[in-house]
């Protein structure tokens, strides 16, 4: 089963900057747009609606980088904390759904209950 773990830190990790690239490529793509703007306020809406969203994207993204590098030193808290985001990913189909019911299988099975109880690492 630690190899199962550390298939779901990966993912979250994984998944997490990928966020962090989406949110990179929304704060590009807008404030490029909006210098080509020849209109000050919708050139001020748009770098402004680019940062929020790259901010947004940032801030979702933390708690996975986070919770996948808990889980490779196994600790309790990053297995509760992947366990909530594997819930909350359930929501997001087709690839959400499939990482988030695969993490919370692997998460709540005895052996790797007891594996962080333990606290062992895995790096």
């Amino acid at each position: 089963m630690e190899k199962h773990v550390s298939v779901v830190a990966a993912l979250q990790i994984g998944l997490s900057i990928f966020g962090i690239i989406v949110g990179i490529i929304i704060l590009v793509v807008l404030n490029t747009v909006g210098s080509f703007v020849n209109e000050r306020e919708a050139s001020l809406v748009l770098h402004l609606i680019g940062t929020i969203l790259a901010v947004i994207f940032f801030l979702m993204s933390a708690p996975g980088i986070i919770a996948g590098i808990g889980l490779l030193r196994h600790k309790e808290w990053a297995r509760i904390l992947a366990l909530i985001l594997s819930a909350l990913s359930v929501l997001n189909f087709p690839l959400g759904t499939a990482v988030g019911v695969y993490s919370i299988w692997v998460l709540v099975q005895d052996e790797v209950v007891a594996l962080f109880k333990e606290g062992k690492k895995l790096v």
